[in-house]
């Protein structure tokens, strides 16, 4: 009997990134990292994503405020295998150490461009025509 592979992540994978996002926010909340641009900004991890071996631990970060996304995610990068080893103590019972990779988060920008396309007047419109149609549909 052959399994059906699937994109989703695991309950495993999902449990492990977890506890990976978590001790990343310790780490970075303590301030171990000596480098002015990570030390001068709040940062936010908003999901950890594991590979399905739990080897590559992609972590998701915004920093709060108007910052340079990709200069903080630089350096984010530059300081992952002393992060990785600043994780380790949280992380004893996981078999590997997964390496650490930092991308820009942009859902929420994502979300932000989705609101505005709904709240659009040519959207609204389009909503109050399907509204209409669907109250002259009941009185038939």
């Amino acid at each position: 009997m052959t399994r059906a592979t699937s994109s989703a992540p695991s309950q495993r994978m999902l449990r492990v990134g977890e506890q990976v996002r978590a001790a990343l926010t310790k780490v970075l909340q303590r301030g171990d990292i000596r480098d002015p641009l990570i030390e001068n900004t709040v940062i936010s991890i908003s999901e950890v994503r594991m590979s399905p071996d739990l080897k590559i631990a992609t972590a998701y970060v915004t920093p709060l405020g108007n910052h340079d996304h990709d200069a903080l995610v630089a350096a984010l990068n530059h300081h992952a295998r002393y992060l990785r080893g600043r994780v380790s103590p949280e992380l004893r019972q996981m078999k590997y150490m997964p390496e650490l990779r930092f991308r820009d988060d942009t859902s929420f920008d994502n979300f932000a461009k989705i609101d505005e396309l709904l709240r659009s007047p040519e959207v609204a419109r389009d909503l109050d025509h399907d509204e209409d149609d669907d109250n002259n549909d009941n009185n038939d």
